[in-house]
C-alpha cells in the first residue's frame, strides 16, 4: 500500500495523540495507586479525604530503683562467669522489660577506663569505679541514672567527666553531680520514652519532656537555691527527685532528712524516690505527694544480710487524656530533642508557649532481690516484707489527686 506525504503525516499525528492518551491514563492510574489511603471514592461517588491520626493521649509505665553497682565484687563474680559483662544483668529479664518505658535507677560509681584497684583495695578505701565495659549491657535495661550520691567522684573530676561521656557513647541519660553547690547539674530534662494514643485507637512510641533532680546530701544539706531549682520545671512538667542522704543500715530516716525530702515537695517535686542507706526505710504520703525515703540496694555486692539484699523498686504510671492535639505534637516532638545532656528544652518549651499537661500519677511497688550474687524478683515473703518496711498501704490511702496507687 502507497502513502503519500499528507496521509503519513496524518497517520504521525495518530500515533502522537495516542501516545499522549496512554501517558495521561498512566499518570492517573499511578497517582492514584501511589495514595490510595488518602484519597478515596465512595459508593455515592463523593470523593473523601482521610484525616492524619492524631495523638490524644500519653502514659509512661517507669521503674525507679535503688543503688546500682557493678565494680569490687561484682566484677569479680561477672569475670569467672562466662557470661562476663552480662552477669549481672543476666536475670532482669525476669522483670519483663518489655512492660515498661523506661528504667531510672542510681549509679553508686565513676565509670572509668583503665582503673586498676582490685576488689580488696576497693574495699578498703572505698574508692569505687564501675568498668565502662558493662556500659553495653546496661544500656538495654536502663534509659538514666542519677549520678547525684558520694561515689561518682571517687576517681577524680577527669573521672567523673569520662562518666558522662561513657554515658553518652552507650546512649544513657543522665542528671545529678556529686557536689550539691554545682547548682546548675541538679535538674535535667530527660527525653522520657512514652506510649502515644492516637485518635484512630492505635498506638505508637515517643519521647516527652520530664525533669529528673538528684541531690547529693550525705555530706552537706544542699542549699536553698538549689532546691529552688526545681522551680522552673515543675510549672511546665513533671519533676521527680532522687536524693541521696541519711544515716546507712537504718530502717527509717532521721528528722533532718525528714525535714529536707518534704522541703523538697514544698520546692516543687511532684515525688521522692530516695536512697543511699543501702536498707529499705519507710514511706509517706507529705502533703498527698509520694516521699519513698530509701529504697535499698538493687544491683550491689552487699550479701551478708538479708536487708542489704532486697529493695523497692518504685512502678511509677504517668498518664493523660484527652489532651489538644496541638500541643500535645509540640511537646513530643520537643521531647525528641532531649536527650542530650545540657540541651535546650526547657528554653524552646518556654519559647513556644507550651502548657504543663494534665498528668495522673499511679505508684506500685516491685520487690527485688540480689541474693546468691545476681538480681532477680524478690519472693512472696520478700515482697510482704518490704511493702510492711515502707508502710505502704497507710502511704497510698493518704495521696490525694493526680496521685494514686496502682
Amino acid at each position: 500500500m502507497i502513502i503519500n506525504r499528507s496521509g503519513r503525516h496524518n497517520l504521525l499525528r495518530l500515533i502522537l495523540l495516542f501516545v499522549v492518551l496512554v501517558g495521561l491514563v498512566g499518570v492517573v492510574w499511578f497517582g492514584f495507586t501511589l495514595i490510595p489511603k488518602t484519597i478515596n471514592s465512595s459508593s455515592t461517588g463523593v470523593v473523601t479525604v482521610q484525616k492524619t491520626a492524631q495523638p490524644v493521649a500519653v502514659s509512661s509505665n517507669i521503674l525507679f530503683s535503688g543503688n546500682t553497682y557493678w565494680g569490687r565484687y561484682i566484677n569479680d563474680w561477672s569475670m569467672a562467669s562466662p557470661l562476663k559483662y552480662a552477669y549481672p544483668f543476666s536475670r532482669l529479664n525476669e522483670f519483663d522489660r518489655s512492660r515498661y518505658d523506661a528504667w531510672i535507677s542510681g549509679l553508686e560509681c565513676p565509670t572509668v577506663a583503665g582503673a586498676s584497684q582490685t576488689s580488696a583495695q576497693e574495699d578498703a578505701t572505698l574508692q569505687f569505679n564501675c568498668s565502662p565495659n558493662y556500659l553495653s549491657e546496661a544500656a538495654k535495661w536502663f534509659t538514666a541514672f542519677t549520678l547525684a550520691n558520694n561515689h561518682t567522684d571517687n576517681q577524680g573530676e577527669a573521672g567523673f567527666s569520662e562518666t558522662k561521656t561513657q554515658l553518652d557513647k552507650n546512649g544513657i541519660q543522665y542528671f545529678g553531680h556529686y557536689d550539691p553547690r554545682v547548682v546548675d547539674d541538679i535538674c535535667e530534662v530527660i527525653a522520657m520514652p512514652v506510649t502515644i494514643t492516637m485518635d484512630n485507637n492505635t498506638a505508637t512510641h515517643g519521647k516527652l519532656p520530664m525533669a529528673m533532680c538528684g541531690y547529693e546530701a550525705v555530706f552537706r544539706l544542699p542549699l536553698p537555691e538549689a532546691v529552688a531549682k526545681m522551680q522552673k520545671y515543675s510549672q511546665y512538667m513533671p519533676v521527680i527527685a532522687m536524693p541521696h542522704m541519711g544515716t546507712e543500715y537504718k530502717s527509717a530516716p532521721d528528722q533532718l532528712k525528714i525535714d529536707f525530702y518534704r522541703s523538697l515537695i514544698d520546692g516543687g517535686a511532684d515525688m521522692i524516690l530516695g536512697d543511699h542507706p543501702h536498707w529499705i526505710q519507710s514511706s509517706e504520703a507529705y502533703k498527698g505527694h509520694l516521699i519513698v525515703y530509701s529504697m535499698g540496694n538493687f544491683m550491689f555486692d552487699q550479701q551478708d544480710t538479708s536487708e542489704v539484699v532486697r529493695s523497692a523498686a518504685i512502678n511509677v504510671v504517668l498518664s493523660s487524656t484527652n489532651q489538644d492535639s496541638v500541643q500535645l505534637k509540640k511537646w513530643l516532638a520537643i521531647g525528641d530533642q532531649c536527650g542530650v545532656f545540657k540541651d535546650a528544652c526547657l528554653d524552646q518549651i518556654v519559647a513556644q508557649g507550651l502548657t504543663k499537661l494534665d498528668l495522673g500519677y499511679k505508684f506500685g511497688v516491685v520487690g527485688t532481690d540480689d541474693s546468691g550474687k545476681i538480681t532477680k524478683p524478690a519472693t512472696t515473703s520478700q515482697q510482704n516484707s518490704i511493702l510492711q518496711r515502707l508502710n505502704w498501704q497507710t502511704t497510698v490511702n493518704n495521696l490525694q489527686a493526680p496521685y494514686s496507687s496502682l
